[in-house]
C-alpha cells in the first residue's frame, strides 16, 4: 500500500510546520489519516499546530482546519 493521504500542519499564521513530533510519512487510507488527527491532536496543538489540511498526494481534499474548539 502506498501512503497517499497526509496532512500539512499550519502555525497561527498560516505557515507550514515540520519537524519534531510532527509525521513525515502519509498514510494509505483517508480513514487512517483521519483516525491519526483524532487521536494525535492534543498532542500536534501542544507542539504549535494551529490547522490542518488533508492531502491526497498532493491535491487538498479539505482544509485548513482548525485544531482549536469552536467559540
Amino acid at each position: 500500500m502506498s501512503a497517499d493521504w497526509s496532512w500539512l500542519f499550519l502555525d497561527a499564521h498560516g505557515n507550514t510546520m515540520e519537524g519534531d513530533g510532527l509525521p513525515t510519512t502519509g498514510f494509505p487510507t483517508q480513514s487512517e489519516a483521519e483516525n491519526y488527527l483524532g487521536e494525535s491532536w492534543q498532542e500536534l496543538l501542544a507542539a504549535g499546530v494551529e490547522a490542518v489540511t488533508l492531502r491526497q498526494h498532493e491535491a487538498v481534499v479539505y482544509g485548513p482546519m482548525s485544531l482549536r474548539a469552536a467559540e
